[in-house]
């Protein structure tokens, strides 16, 4: 025990507090692994609570001395005024998701083919329950918690370091052997099955609404903006993966298990390491078997290629590592009664049948809406409104109709006839011979549209303009203020007083929202803004896409003047025929170039960056051709995307290099009719280290 314990806090000298306290927050600490992680309390609760008090105390008389690591910071503290944005140094990035059994052994395969393995050359997998709650990201320096987040966009989240602080069992300090100087420690923020059924049980008590899932409860508890809340709802978590790391000090995924083991940070007990697609498919199975009778939810399980140096080499494509991917669990099903179908029209204009279901609890999320998709959806399944219908959750995300129950159809029953018109505007209603949706042809003069357009434009994804959600931009549209995008820009100048003494607004609501619009305006990247145009299966990887080969909106512009606009966009890869078509349709209306060049005079539209500026392949347009010797084809188009440069599929008098390999046929002439530089697999290789 410490010496200074026993004396009293009036006569502790600065230097005997400061030593104290430092003894005190290790000393918590280890009580706190000890109760909340080993289930082994060294101490009782009263001898607990006296050294906690002793510790506030301290904190009180010498204020200067309080420490990051303070067990007080646990407690609580003060309410946020509002999340700060936090950049991942390193991007949390999503997984690919499959459903079958048979596509565990397309992933292994792809794994050993990008790797270039023969059959002898053995796999482990570790395998691991996916926990269906919040990920997040915990920031280390020097053994020191210094800062927590969310995942957000994969690019940056919230800052929620206080929150963390409250969760039972996560460490604000970790120490052992080999502790990296800098660590970002990820993983997942959940609440164990007893404490959301206690927790909903206070909701009712207290009149209050009730949360849907133990997901959805985690997510809202830890998003608090007063962790003190955040506290009381007990949330649990587990650890990973990491981000940003100076130290690696394992060469496997079951090492950095070890290593969470060893510094005390909570992960699923359920992992198991596999060797065999055999093993693999069993560990579903098992977890699929246990997944009622665990104390936490999972929503399927993770297989991760165990060998850092593989995953290394296997890297990322888009948005999701090839190293990983998620197995999800069959959908749920249950059965209800389809109540109405209405029809909602959309910001592109389709019109899409919605079913309104007598609401119903199906894999622990209470389900009243479902799509019905199209005309042929509906005309297929023979979907009626006074059905029973057997209704999945897809992915236990997506909820989606499947089939009807015949048997229980009611008499009166008849076909649903789609309209003819908008039900919103009264425009002609068509449909494109080549789809299957239907259209309003009312275009922005139809309302929904309009307002669709609106709420897409300020969507997170988009311009992600905080306090214009989806209802504000209702509420501004229908009462004339914003009817287009750029009047979001004005709103300021033409509404401010007006808004402030509008009913549930006042000055701080108003003046957070003009504050919001304010930063967007001074700057949004070339990428979020082609995405928030709306523009029909523009989507944000094809937005980025087309932000990396234009750079800039002006450059755009020019771009779409030109007669070979759209052969242009078809050399980029992932730019087919029907998008290039839907781009170049979008860019030929004098209305949309108008509202792009205003935009470009109002706004600061960032050139588009990317994230590796100095190698030999940034920004540099690449084709292969022919077999290469000491990598894989894919393994070769990576290392150039990791690089910054883009890979295509034809050459063209834009191509900057072309990797020649053994019978390179007819693309190895073209390039030299075409005077391109050409690289032989050594030169690639001497290019890529450079």
């Amino acid at each position: 025990m410490n010496k200074h314990i026993e004396k009293k806090i009036e006569e502790l000298s600065e230097k005997e507090a400061k030593q104290e306290l430092e003894f005190l927050a290790k000393e918590l600490s280890k009580l706190d692994i000890a109760y909340h992680q080993k289930d082994e309390p060294l101490l009782f609760d009263y001898q607990y609570d006296a050294l906690k008090k002793r510790n506030e105390q301290i904190e009180n008389r010498f204020p200067a001395l309080i420490r990051k690591d303070s067990p007080s910071l646990k407690v609580g503290s003060q309410i946020s005024k509002g999340f700060q944005k936090v950049k991942h140094q390193v991007p949390m990035l999503s997984l690919s998701n499959i459903f079958e059994e048979s596509e565990i052994a397309d992933f292994v395969s792809r794994v050993s083919t990008f790797l270039a393995l023969d059959e002898k050359t053995p796999l482990e997998f570790i395998a691991e329950p996916k926990i269906d709650g919040l990920s997040f990201s915990a920031f280390y320096q020097d053994g020191h918690f210094i800062q927590g987040s969310t995942r957000g966009d994969g690019k940056e989240g919230e800052d929620i370091t206080e929150n963390l602080k409250m969760i039972q069992g996560f460490p604000l300090e970790i120490t052992g052997k080999n502790i990296p100087q800098k660590i970002e420690i990820r993983g997942e923020v959940y609440m164990k099955k007893e404490d959301f059924f206690e927790l909903n049980q206070k909701q009712e008590a207290l009149g209050k609404k009730l949360f849907a899932n133990p997901r959805n409860a985690a997510a809202g508890s830890l998003r608090q903006l007063d962790p003190s809340i955040t506290k009381e709802r007990k949330l649990s978590l587990f650890g990973y993966s990491y981000g940003i790391c100076s130290d690696i000090f394992w060469d496997s995924q079951e090492g950095f298990l070890d290593f969470l083991k060893q510094i005390h940070f909570p992960i699923s007990p359920d992992i198991q390491k596999c060797t065999s697609i055999e093993e693999l498919t069993a560990y579903y199975r098992l977890m699929q078997e246990k997944r009622a009778y665990l104390f936490y939810d999972i929503d399927g399980v993770v297989y991760k290629t165990n060998r850092l140096d593989y995953q290394n080499r296997l890297g990322f494509i888009a948005r999701a590592p090839r190293f990983s991917i998620a197995h999800k669990f069959p959908a749920e099903k249950a059965e209800t009664l389809l109540e109405d179908i209405r029809i909602q029209v959309g910001r592109t204009g389709i019109l899409t049948p919605v079913a309104d279901l007598r609401p119903i609890n199906v894999g622990g999320a209470l389900i009243s809406h479902a799509t019905l998709h199209n005309m042929d959806e509906i005309e297929r399944k023979d979907i009626r409104v006074g059905d029973t219908v057997i209704l999945q959750r897809a992915g236990d995300v997506i909820p989606q109709i499947v089939g009807v129950k015949l048997e229980k159809r009611p008499n009166n029953s008849k076909p649903f006839e789609f309209p003819t018109h908008c039900p919103v505007c009264g425009s002609k209603a068509v449909r494109d011979t080549d789809e299957a949706y239907i259209y309003c042809t009312g275009g922005l003069f139809c309302k929904a549209q309009a307002k669709e357009r609106l709420k897409h434009f300020v969507s997170k994804d988009a311009f992600d303009i905080e306090g214009m959600g989806e209802k504000n931009a209702e509420f501004f549209y229908d009462i004339g203020w914003v009817k287009t995008p750029v009047d979001l820009f004005s709103l300021e100048e033409n509404h401010k007083e007006e808004l402030i003494n509008k009913d549930g607004w006042g000055e701080k609501s108003a003046l957070n929202l003009f504050k919001s619009i304010n930063e967007k305006k001074a700057h949004i990247s070339f990428d979020r803004f082609l995405f928030a145009l709306g523009i029909k299966q523009i989507g944000q990887v094809t937005a980025r896409l087309l932000a990396e080969h234009y750079k800039t909106v002006e450059v755009f512009l020019i771009a779409a003047k030109q007669e070979d606009f759209k052969q242009d966009l078809m050399t980029l890869s992932g730019i087919g025929e029907e998008i290039a078509q839907d781009l170049t349709d979008f860019m030929t209306e004098e209305h949309n170039v108008a509202l792009v060049q205003r935009f470009s005079e109002i706004l600061t539209i960032a050139p588009f960056e990317i994230f590796h500026k100095d190698t030999a392949f940034s920004q540099k347009s690449v084709v292969f051709t022919g077999s290469l010797e000491t990598m894989t084809r894919a393994e070769a188009k990576a290392m150039v995307l990791a690089q910054g440069g883009k890979v295509n599929s034809s050459i063209s008098s834009k191509t900057d290099f072309v990797v020649i390999g053994e019978k390179s046929g007819k693309k190895a002439e073209e390039a030299q009719k075409l005077n391109l530089k050409i690289l032989t697999e050594e030169n690639f290789k001497q290019m890529l280290e450079s």
